[in-house]
């Protein structure tokens, strides 16, 4: 076995993995996964958040093309969420190395939680078919500035607000996949910029992971129905966020 390869780096693999199906499946949670398990090794949020970037660039890369051929991603929705979430993505990257991300995350998994809620009620109704609002711009903005504060966001943010505004989850999800990629590109760029590269070995575990999990989850995608995979969003945001709340006001 190489050097590069031990327990832990297979262990990143595993996370990479787990973490992109959750996310290519079901348009959320790699960030959160990843950098949930990081953070409690200790690793600082700002080498937390730029590392899952990192490894999120190669991931949600593959993601984007797996969506795209499968036919998920919806052109008009994508074209009006890349700038404003590559915006977002590139002065919250940078704010994070100027302040302590983690004093946001309570706040943003309140609204997590109650999204949650009403998703998960959407998929007790008829859903609509695909609709593009004119003002997709400032969540992207949005999105994309928590995703890389906190570690990950971007798509319980756009991708739980557009299926509780009655957007198909099959496009939906693909086309928020697909962004992510060009968010996660941008924030990559300016923590390279401004703290480097560390922990390479997390972060190409991590890449590997996800880079093997990325075409099983689209074809996912698109083969699941989309009432049964909208509950599970629902239930995925509630679970996540909830933890988050109880480990910031409980723990």
């Amino acid at each position: 076995m190489p050097d590069f390869i031990d327990h832990a780096f297979l262990l990143f693999m595993l996370i990479g993995f787990a973490a992109q199906m959750v996310d290519g499946a079901l348009g959320m949670a790699y960030g959160l996964t990843a950098s949930s398990f990081l953070l409690a090794a200790g690793v600082p949020p700002v080498t937390a958040s730029a590392t899952v970037h990192f490894a999120e660039t190669v991931t949600t890369g593959a993601s984007a093309i797996s969506h795209h051929s499968f036919g998920n991603v919806h052109s008009p929705l994508f074209k009006r969420l890349v700038l404003p979430g590559m915006l977002g993505a590139g002065i919250g990257a940078y704010v994070l190395t100027e302040l302590p991300g983690d004093a946001l995350k309570p706040y943003v998994a309140g609204y997590l939680a109650l999204m949650g809620v009403y998703v998960l009620l959407k998929a007790l109704r008829e859903i609509n078919p695909i609709h593009v609002e004119k003002r997709v711009g400032p969540l992207g903005f949005l999105g994309g500035l928590i995703d890389a504060i906190g570690g990950g966001g971007w798509g319980p943010i756009v991708t739980s607000t557009l299926l509780a505004r009655g957007n198909h989850t099959r496009y939906t999800i693909g086309t928020v996949n697909a962004v992510e990629f060009f968010v996660t590109l941008t924030s990559s760029a300016v923590f390279i910029a401004t703290i480097g590269v560390q922990h390479w070995n997390i972060v190409l575990g991590l890449a590997l992971g996800g880079l093997c999990a990325a075409p099983i989850a689209g074809y996912l995608a698109k083969r699941v129905p989309h009432r049964p995979m909208m509950a599970a969003v629902g239930l995925l945001i509630i679970g996540s966020s909830g933890y988050t709340l109880w480990k910031a006001f409980l723990a």
